[in-house]
């Protein structure tokens, strides 16, 4: 792959792995057990930050993808980025949905059944840290 292309797609990668990281294995389950966040305050709060991520992500995602796409990359790394934008676009598009109207319904005073949709999500967020990993990996390597 171009040098150039590749430096570009590997910071965005590694951007992109850190904020999943962060948000998603770090601050969620931590607002969860701080003085005073009940259920209902976490929702909102975790609402707002994953909808503000999500958009990063797209953002991450594009600048990625433009950078990959222009500097030749090699079959691994294409398979691997194909494999990142299935991931995030069944988050947003099959799960995250589903997850609001929940949250939704817990905002609104409902008391609606356990979901496995998260867990699904947290799966996808595994998963995608695995591959943010090897992409970026593979974008160092890149010839």
């Amino acid at each position: 792959m171009n040098a150039a292309p590749a430096a570009v797609a590997t910071a965005a990668v590694f951007i992109w792995l850190g904020m999943v990281l962060a948000i998603s294995f770090l601050e969620t389950p931590l607002k969860f057990r701080a003085p005073g966040v009940d259920i209902p305050i976490g929702l909102g709060i975790g609402r707002i930050v994953f909808r503000t991520l999500n958009r990063i992500e797209i953002a991450l995602a594009l600048v990625a993808l433009a950078t990959i796409a222009v500097g030749r990359p090699t079959g691994s790394v294409a398979a691997l980025t194909a494999a990142i934008l299935v991931i995030l676009a069944g988050q947003l598009i099959a799960i995250r949905p589903q997850l609001n109207r929940r949250t939704d319904r817990v905002l609104t005073g409902q008391h609606p059944p356990r979901s496995s949709m998260h867990l699904y999500y947290v799966g996808l967020e595994a998963a995608k840290v695995l591959t943010l990993a090897a992409l970026g990996i593979c974008l160092l390597v890149a010839d």
